[in-house]
């Protein structure tokens, strides 16, 4: 008789520790789950104040289908390119969807073309030591490390065509005639309103476009060839022109054919 209450009373006992244990387990979990929550705003909000890491992508000041980081221009490398302070460090910027002419680079071996100069110019009066906003597109550096943007002079919010004329540089550039489109996949988010700014600007005179045509070599066709892959068109004599494979082969019969369809002069031959 002893033996069977002894038994009973020890599982008595070990019913209560088990309850005890689950209640203690229960009352325990929405503390557990407050700490996740608490660590994942943390993390979102170091997140949105975060700015691009040297290999990283940037993350911060999103808006409405525009994703924007605020910098400071503190140098101008050349028309469309430019130096940043983005959180206490330096970060060079290369401009989407447009190239100027080059200035004077001589430990590169790159010579001055015309209009390069006054396109840096420009740049720097409307850029250095000022404010500015950054948005990106597919790709976010390019080979050499620049980050790749479309730099707004105020933070945009709609990014309409009316948004993008009032308030981007590199659309700027394009229609006051200080550059020329420049096309690379895969960021191509304006490339087509880019290619109707520079028909204005062309049409109107601005800037390079008022510059006198160079008369071409003597001697030599007036058609150009231009690479469907990298948006560079050359001299036919160009020894770049000679290696551009068939599928990728596009003829124009001027060079403001070749420019209309965004491409760009090579650098080399300088059609």
């Amino acid at each position: 008789m002893r033996s069977r209450f002894g038994l009973t009373s020890f599982a008595r006992l070990l019913m209560l520790v088990f309850a005890f244990l689950l209640l203690a387990g229960c009352g325990g979990q929405p503390q557990v789950n407050s700490s996740k929550g608490q660590t994942t705003q943390a993390v979102q909000e170091q997140l949105a104040n975060q700015a691009p890491s040297q290999t990283g992508s940037p993350e911060q000041s999103v808006r409405p289908g525009l994703r924007v980081i605020e910098a400071l221009v503190t140098s101008v490398s050349d028309g469309d390119t430019v130096h940043v302070n983005l959180d206490g460090r330096d970060e060079r910027v290369r401009m989407i969807g447009v190239n100027c002419p080059e200035v004077s680079h001589p430990d590169l071996g790159i010579k001055e073309q015309p209009y390069g100069r006054e396109a840096k110019e420009y740049t720097a009066k409307q850029l250095l030591g000022k404010k500015v906003w950054l948005e990106f597109d597919v790709q976010q550096r390019d080979r050499y490390g620049r980050l790749l943007a479309y730099v707004w002079l105020e933070p945009p919010s709609s990014g309409s065509e009316e948004e993008v004329r009032a308030k981007m540089f590199n659309a700027r550039l394009l229609l006051d005639g200080y550059a020329q489109v420049m096309t690379i996949q895969p960021n191509v988010k304006y490339a087509d309103q880019f290619v109707k700014f520079q028909r204005e600007a062309r049409e109107r005179g601005k800037g390079l476009w008022g510059l006198a045509p160079a008369a071409p070599p003597t001697g030599k066709e007036t058609k150009y060839i231009g690479n469907a892959r990298s948006k560079v068109f050359h001299r036919p004599d160009c020894e770049w022109a000679q290696k551009i494979s068939p599928r990728n082969r596009v003829e124009f019969r001027n060079k403001e054919e070749a420019l209309e369809a965004g491409y760009r002069p090579c650098k080399v031959c300088n059609p």
